[in-house]
């Protein structure tokens, strides 16, 4: 799957590692739900740092269809609010 990072650019990830970071997800959509900013911050990071780690990226000059879209590391709670779905960030 291919994932971009707002800001960043794009890394390919492979289907396993989804059990993970869907397990950050739900991480990150308890504490914007809960309001908590600290660990919204918190969680949106290590969620980021792990789609980083795990997956591969493309070149720059690489414009693939992105599957999935994530915040930039900077985004407000606010901002990623608007781009949850039901699933939250990842979906499943």
């Amino acid at each position: 799957m291919i994932v971009r990072i707002m800001g960043e650019g794009q890394v390919k990830l492979a289907d396993s590692h989804f059990t993970e970071l869907n397990k950050l997800d739900d991480e990150l959509l308890a504490e914007m739900e809960a309001g908590d900013e600290e660990g919204f911050r918190r969680s949106l990071g290590e969620l980021l740092d792990a789609v980083r780690r795990l997956g591969e990226p493309l070149p720059e000059d690489s414009l693939e269809p992105s599957e999935l879209i994530l915040p930039a590391p900077d985004a407000s709670l606010d901002e990623v609010r608007e781009m949850l779905t039901d699933d939250g960030l990842i979906p499943g």
